[in-house]
């Protein structure tokens, strides 16, 4: 081993024994509870693995970030907390902070969104935080949050970027391995990294042989954007439904952790996650928010993939449900994708014949396979073009049913996995659109509040038709938009140029297979 080698490994050893103390040594209890670490046996079977679920959802503020922001507070000098504290947050930092800060008698102020939803401001309020309403986004936010340190000598105290408030995540870790010194593989939640360090510096000091994965979002997978590139990089944007873990940016310290005591990163789509809920619900009868299951969604991942391989089976694995603080409305759209991410239904694109009895003779080449939706509009006389979603009992059988239904002569294309027929599509089927112009498809994303939708329509303006248009919200922070516009080629640089001048994400839909199935020209 070369000196500089000899060097590092000091370091890292010192580190890891500064975190083991600090955790050791957190007083998270003055506040917290010690929570359950729940059997689940049913998807045990399922899954040929022993899996267990770190209960978090039983804190008085229903998520783990109690115990990072207490330990943090209990850590300020005298005069930092005369002056109180602030923060930016939409959701679970917002409230731990306020609890926490109640306890100990520091004046709190919450920096939120005008988008978040009135349950979790109410929450924040009356857990003791000074709520004030600012910007349409984090940023904004945030922005204002570190105005209002500088100017009243409040100490800003961040959701994860912080010794203290890793050291006391990393309690959760210290739980587990007390009520189940034998697990072999956890996974922990990943949105800017506060929990995972500060459990994984703690099981691997005193269980080097535990493997520890972080499991994010595929749409908010800053974690693994930083593995790539060797230090923590921003995203260029962040997926919306998973919110508790949408961040576009790793922290730094949390980062310098993650890669010295994580063994791997899996990243799992909104299906997949929606499908955890489910499980979730079905054990233990409490609603985890996305972010909540998002570890859950991984432990299954990793079963699949290993029983694909053939490999694994048998070992005890531990999710932790991090959150529950879930907004109501949002399980429409939970109840919707379950299935989907379970396997258990394919969404596809049927060309049929437009006779007399074709969609009975359909069902009936289905094989006994129940439908689960249907939807069709006449358009012309020779061939219809239904959008069908069928249930299934595993992945490997849509291949099958693909297969079959090609060999009897139907076109199928199929959209399991098409994000745009699955959001939009399916509530659109109307026929195709008479305009001559060319039509260009876009997604858009905005922030949702009490005038939201008319402030986009105006953004917008009426500089170009709008052909196409459907909006859907699923009480969540942004609203989602479907918009056609007839768009003449001499037109195009002007129109993406406005487009640029929005100020919203927006993608491009004009070639995506669904549009072009049951709603272009």
């Amino acid at each position: 081993m070369t000196e500089a080698e000899s060097l590092a490994l000091l370091e890292d050893n010192a580190l890891g024994l500064d975190y083991l103390r600090r955790i050791l040594l957190a007083p998270v209890y003055d506040v917290a509870v010690e929570t359950d670490l729940t059997p689940l046996n049913k998807l045990s079977a399922r899954l040929n693995n022993q899996i267990y679920l770190k209960r978090e959802d039983q804190q008085p503020v229903h998520s783990f970030k109690l115990r990072g922001a207490y330990n943090k507070l209990a850590s300020l000098t005298e005069e930092q907390c005369i002056h109180g504290v602030v923060a930016a947050s939409a959701g679970n930092h917002a409230q731990g902070l306020a609890l926490a800060a109640s306890k100990l008698g520091i004046k709190a102020t919450i920096f939120m969104p005008i988008t978040t939803p009135d349950i979790k401001v109410d929450n924040v309020r009356r857990f003791g935080g000074e709520v004030r309403l600012f910007g349409k986004s984090f940023n904004e936010a945030q922005a204002a949050s570190v105005k209002c340190a500088a100017e009243e000598k409040k100490t800003l105290i961040h959701p994860f970027d912080d010794a203290e408030v890793i050291a006391g995540q990393g309690t959760v870790a210290k739980e587990l391995l007390q009520q189940l010194p034998n697990a072999e593989v956890v996974f922990i939640p990943v949105g800017g990294g506060g929990l995972l360090a500060g459990m994984a510096v703690y099981l691997k000091q005193l269980c080097p042989s535990i493997k520890v994965i972080g499991v994010e979002a595929e749409d908010s997978a800053c974690l693994k954007a930083a593995m790539e590139a060797g230090t923590p990089v921003d995203l260029g944007q962040v997926g919306l439904f998973a919110d508790g873990v949408a961040v576009k940016r790793i922290g730094e310290h949390t980062f310098d952790l993650i890669k010295r005591y994580c063994d791997e990163v899996i990243t799992v789509s909104t299906d997949e996650i929606c499908a955890a809920i489910k499980d979730i619900f079905e054990h233990t009868r409490v609603i985890a928010e996305p972010a909540g299951a998002l570890s859950l969604a991984g432990v299954s991942k990793y079963c699949q993939l290993n029983a694909a391989a053939g490999k694994g089976g048998n070992e005890n694995l531990v999710a932790i449900l991090s959150g529950a603080n879930m907004n109501f409305h949002t399980l429409r759209y939970v109840s919707e994708r379950c299935e989907l991410g379970e396997k258990k239904e394919a969404v596809l694109s049927v060309t049929i014949p437009e006779v007399k009895g074709s969609f009975r003779r359909f069902c009936h080449d289905l094989g006994g396979r129940a439908i689960t939706e249907f939807n069709y509009r006449y358009v012309g006389n020779e061939q219809a073009n239904i959008f069908v979603g069928v249930r299934l009992s595993g992945d490997e059988e849509r291949s099958e049913l693909i297969t079959m239904l090609n060999d009897q002569g139907y076109q199928v294309n199929d959209f399991t996995d098409n994000e745009l027929a699955k959001l939009h599509v399916r509530y659109m089927i109307g026929g195709k659109t008479p305009i001559t112009a060319p039509e260009r498809i876009f997604r858009f994303e905005f922030p949702e509040y009490p005038g939201a939708l008319d402030k986009f329509l105006d953004t917008l303006g009426e500089l170009w038709n709008i052909s196409l248009f459907h909006y859907r919200n699923h009480g969540a922070a942004f609203g989602q938009v479907l918009a056609g516009f007839a768009v003449k080629d001499e037109q195009e640089s002007e129109f993406f140029a406005h487009l640029d001048a929005l100020g919203y994400q927006w993608h491009e839909e004009t070639d995506n297979p669904a549009y072009q199935a049951f709603l272009g020209s």
